[in-house]
Order: structure tokens, then sequence, then C-alpha cells
């Protein structure tokens, strides 16, 4: 690096992205719209290689940058928030497990990933995939019927998952080009929250690719899963659930400054203590889940002992913090809250979705239990 060389930061440029979410956050939710501006911004600051190496072109940042720019995002627009979490997600597993190529591909922001767990047959267990791969020769075919998958007509590729091809194990992950001959996208996503996600089933019928499109070894996906992806993609996802529940404690607060009662000498909201009491509640919501989100950051990143508890506690956490908040916040800003072009509404819809998100919040409960127990996770 020369004097010249400006040193990237990857929450200057999370700041230059949300502001492009935050132009275009209204009409990705009203119109079901990818949010295709956002995601072209990611690209050209870096941050859709933030989590590549140095060696191969990208940014060479963890998993606090990540999810530290998915909770930015989040403030402004949950769709952008959960695009960027399904692609930082993939990259992480690309990057340890992909081959060059692929690797530099995601490094120089050509590549946009995202994962292609879920299945109609093992819904909210993804970690236990029906689909099938077959070995023919130097390709593997791939049969699956896989559901809501993220961005899955803008994803370059899926990273997904199979019974494995020979191995013992639970299950074999794949590197599996969106334009693959046999891999259909169909319907699309017309729901109440994180309308701009593109999530959509996707069905592959004799699909080939190349055996080196494998990532790891055979019969060893699950092992990937839970050691790669589910710690990262947990936190990440409690990012967007803390970044709508931030924004929602700004806006409500704004809203009680702001709105005065006329017949009351131009009495505030904000000047009412059951208002202000309401407001305090959010924040402490937020705060708690805050902190407990950071902690889980560290205890990743330092691979301490309890990381995978914190993991568990985390994604849990954080969507029931998110959605209290944005009940509170639509019971604050009253009849306001209901208009689109306010914000409180479309927040209080996307932030339900991490808690039936897998793992659900339910089935984090259950882990949870187990883990303070003592008992097997599995």
């Amino acid at each position: 690096m020369t004097l010249d060389t400006p040193v990237f930061c990857p929450m200057k440029a999370a700041e230059a992205v949300a502001g492009v979410a935050r132009q275009h956050a209204i009409e990705v939710d009203s119109d079901a719209r990818f949010p295709e501006a956002t995601i072209r911004a990611a690209r050209e600051l870096g941050l859709l290689g933030l989590v590549s190496s140095e060696e191969v072109g990208g940014k060479g940042a963890g998993l606090d940058a990540a999810a530290h720019v998915v909770e930015r995002l989040a403030r402004e627009c949950a769709s952008s928030a959960m695009v960027m979490t399904m692609h930082y997600s993939g990259a992480f597993v690309i990057e340890e497990h992909g081959d060059e190529t692929a690797r530099r591909a995601v490094a120089s922001g050509q590549h946009l990933s995202t994962l292609a767990f879920s299945e109609s047959g093992s819904r909210s267990h993804f970690w236990a995939p029906t689909s099938s791969a077959k070995v023919e020769g130097d390709e593997v075919i791939l049969d699956a019927d896989k559901s809501w998958i993220t961005s899955a007509r803008h994803a370059d590729a899926y990273v997904w998952s199979s019974r494995p091809a020979n191995a013992e194990g639970m299950s074999t992950l794949w590197l599996v080009p969106r334009n693959t001959e046999g891999v259909e996208k169909s319907g699309g996503f017309n729901g109440i929250g994180l309308r701009g996600n593109d999530s959509a089933p996707v069905t592959a019928w004799g699909a080939r690719i190349p055996m080196n499109q494998r990532l790891g070894e055979d019969g060893r996906g699950f092992d990937v899963m839970m050691g790669t992806v589910l710690p990262r993609f947990s936190i990440m996802i409690a990012a967007g659930s803390i970044g709508m529940a931030e924004a929602a404690v700004q806006a409500t607060a704004e809203h009680a400054g702001g709105v005065k009662y006329a017949h009351l000498e131009q009495m505030t909201l904000a000047e009412l203590p059951t208002i202000r009491a309401y407001v305090a509640k959010m924040k402490i919501r937020t705060d708690e889940a805050r902190m407990l989100w950071e902690d889980a950051i560290r205890a990743v990143e330092s691979g301490r002992e309890d990381a995978m508890l914190r993991v568990l506690e985390v994604k849990a956490s954080a969507a029931e913090a998110a959605s209290a908040v944005l009940d509170t916040a639509m019971r604050v800003c009253g009849g306001q809250a209901f208009r689109k072009d306010v914000g409180v509404e479309r927040r209080f819809r996307d932030a339900r979705a991490s808690m039936v998100m897998a793992p659900t919040t339910d089935q984090l409960y259950d882990f949870i239990g187990k883990a303070v127990c003592g008992l097997p996770l599995f």
C-alpha cells in the first residue's frame, strides 16, 4: 500500500449504501422490488467482497464488520439487509471451501451469493436436506425442491445442500450457478414483510454441475452449516432485527417530540410521562439485544467456550426485541404509524420475519434449553 492508497472503511461504505437504501426503501416494499440500486452500490463500494480474503482481492474483513454493515442497512431497508445477510452467509462458505475462481468472483463484487438450504420436505429443519446428488463421471446430478430462497432470481450462484453423494453423513454442500440447466425458479414473493428479498421456490431436476463445485467434503455439509453458516447467519439476522428496532426508537422519539396538542397549549407527546416511558422501554429493549449481539460476535470471533450458546440466544433475543419494540412504536405513533410513508408499519411487518425464519424462535428456545440442561442439541 502506498501513501496515496485510501484505506477501506466498511462503515463509511455502509453509510453510503444505506443512503441509497433509504431512497428506495418505500418502493422496494410497496412494489415487492429487489433492491437493485442498493446492491449495485454495495458492489461498487466494495461491500460484496467484504469477507473475502485479501489474497484473492477481497477486503479481508470478518464477522464483526459484516454484521455491522447489515445492522446499518436494516435501519433503512430490511429487504436490503436480508439480501446482504444471505450473501455474506454464502460468501463465508465460498471463502473457506470454494475454488480460487469462485473466491475471486466474490472478492471482486461480481458474485452475489445466497443459501439454498430450506426444502419443502425438511421445512425449518434446514440441516436435514431430502434432495439428492448422484455422481456420474466428473459431474453430479442434483434433484431438489428448495423452498423460499432469498435472491432466487438475482444471486449468481446458490450455496446448495443435498444428501451426500457417496459418503456417510447428513448433507453435502455445492456451489450451483443460478443459470444451471434444470434449475428453475417458480412463483414470486408476495409476503407481508421483507417484500423485496426476491424469495422464491427453486427446483432442480437433473441439474448437472462439475464435481469440483463441491464445497467441503462429501457428507460434511452439516459440519459447515453448524460451524460456518449458523454462527454468522444468526448474528447477521440478529443485526437486521436490531437495526429495525434502532430505527423504530429514533422514529418514535422524533414523532413524540414533534407532534403537539394544540388545545393543550402546544404540549408535545414527549411531555407525557406515559409516552416517555414507552420510548424508554423501547430503548432499553433495543440496547439489551444489542449488548447480547456484540457479546455474541466477540464469543464467535474469539472461539469462546460459550459461543454456540450465544449464537442460539442472539437470534431469538433480537427477533423478540424487534417485534416488541415495533409493537410499541405502532402504539405511540398512533394513526401516523399506519401511513406507508412514515416507515413504522413497514418495519413492524419486516420485524416478524426473523421469528419464523429457520431456526425459528421456538426451535431456538428448545436448543437453548437443551444446552443449558446439558442435553445434546441433535
